[in-house]
């Protein structure tokens, strides 16, 4: 049955025992029971209905080759759903094998005869737990949006939504400078959302899109018989952002000859539309952005020097995502979830070459690039689990540390970079790293790296 169509939490049960299949099926009509008498068909049931919480026997039959299935079962069941709960049925003896299952990651047991009031208690106390860490897991998803829209887990770019929580509620002018694709407009709207002026308008130009015989009219609009063509009366992008925020993106593509008006502007707060007399004035907060070196430009004079000092009253370097610790698998996970549900596409995961390519890659089109290669990937996966082929980084550098820098310096990227690839959970983390809780706490705390969104989930 499909998952979003039922109304009933899923509860997996894997029991080659008709008659206790029966009598369990009978109990839990408060759930969705799903039956599965081996391994196989228990992976298969975790894989189509995404159980929350299973219901194991312990004692399932061993495969051909005399393998134990149900050991191997809580290890493929965790490998497929990490956060689901297993609840193991074991006999009345059989306390050593309930330890051990619990040891490679199961919720808890139960010792079997039956007792339904107990079992009633254990199976609604992991729906419980499962619902809360999903919400915990949720509230970090939103820790790591410091501003709207944005995600990061980076320390320097946390640094710079912080300086732009400054900004945002001042009327200063802002530059915002960095490579294509790095979110320069994600940031310039975050800046809106958190100003005064977040209930009116914010408008946007490219200046780099806009001919530039047009740009004039396109920032200032135009009286009617200004020029052929101009039927009406038209309103500019100024003066349709009044009350609300102005982004000129690219400015540093604008034509020398437009730079002046556009100086004028921002000294006096008046505009004159083309073809018209009057002065206007427009209340608008403006918020620049380039790709290119400006003091560069302006040296070499094809930027204005005035103009460049009234724009850049504040101005914030981006980096670019190559140099962000630990976003890369973040930001991938993002768009994975989002271009899934846009695309009614059910993808579970990535694979770890997957993630080793995407830790790997350079990313030089930034988060633009990863958006159109995880779309891109989501649409012509095969399976529910992403690729590094489906990725299109089939030759991706491997996974690897930068020997050249210092000790301290290769510690911070592999703690962020582990704490990125196991979704911020600590003891996996540590694991990956190879050291104990303890060590891992010691390095946080030895690096100042008590970020909002690190938290202590365990995902048993």
């Amino acid at each position: 049955m499909n998952k979003e169509l039922n109304q009933k939490p899923i509860l997996l049960i894997i029991e080659d025992d008709r008659g206790l299949q029966s009598q369990l099926r009978w109990h839990f009509d408060q759930y969705e029971t799903i039956f599965a008498e081996n391994r196989q068909d228990a992976i298969a049931a975790v894989r189509l209905h995404e159980a929350s919480v299973i219901i194991q026997d312990l004692g399932l039959p061993p495969d051909e080759n005399g393998v134990d299935e149900g050991f191997k079962c809580i290890q493929d069941i965790l490998r497929i759903s990490p956060a689901s709960k297993i609840i193991v049925m074991t006999g009345k003896t059989d306390h050593e094998n309930a330890i051990r299952a619990v040891g490679l990651g199961a919720y808890d047991f139960y010792q079997k005869p039956v007792d339904s009031h107990t079992l009633d208690l254990i199976v609604q106390r992991a729906f419980t737990i499962f619902a809360l860490e999903t919400e915990n897991r949720r509230l970090k998803i939103t820790a790591q949006k410091p501003l709207d829209g944005l995600i990061t887990n980076d320390p320097q770019m946390l640094k710079i939504c912080r300086q732009l929580e400054k900004i945002s509620p001042t009327t200063v002018t802002c530059t915002l400078l960095g490579e294509s694709g790095t979110g320069k407009e994600v940031m310039a709207r975050g800046i809106h959302q958190l100003s005064p002026r977040k209930n009116k308008r914010f408008i946007a130009i490219n200046c780099a899109a806009v001919p530039e015989n047009l740009i004039e009219s396109e920032l200032f609009g135009y009286e009617k018989g200004a020029f052929t063509g101009a039927n009406k009366l038209t309103l500019g992008k100024v003066e349709t952002a009044h009350g609300g925020t102005l982004f000129l993106d690219e400015i540093g593509d604008m034509p020398l000859s437009l730079q002046a008006k556009l100086l004028r502007f921002l000294q006096e707060r008046v505009i004159e539309r083309v073809g018209g007399r009057n002065e206007i004035p427009v209340d608008v907060r403006v918020i620049c952005a380039t790709n290119k070196n400006l003091q560069k430009m302006v040296s070499e004079g094809s930027f204005r020097e005035d103009l460049f000092y009234r724009i850049c009253e504040m101005t914030v370097d981006i980096p670019p995502l190559r140099f962000r610790q630990g976003d890369k698998v973040l930001l991938a996970r993002h768009f994975k979830n989002k271009f899934a549900t846009e695309h009614a596409q059910h993808i579970t995961g990535f694979t770890p070459d997957a993630i080793e390519s995407i830790e790997g890659y350079s990313w030089p089109g930034n988060i633009r690039e990863m958006e159109n290669k995880i779309k891109r990937a989501v649409i012509m996966a095969d399976s529910k689990y992403i690729t590094r082929e489906d990725l299109g980084l089939a030759e991706a550098a491997n996974l690897s540390l930068n020997l050249r820098h210092v000790r301290q310096e290769a510690e911070k990227n592999a703690i962020l970079r582990a704490l990125s690839m196991t979704d911020n959970n600590i003891s996996a983390a540590a694991k990956l790293l190879g050291i104990t809780r303890p060590t891992f706490y010691d390095l946080i705390k030895k690096f100042d790296m008590l970020l909002p969104s690190l938290a202590d989930t365990e995902h048993n």
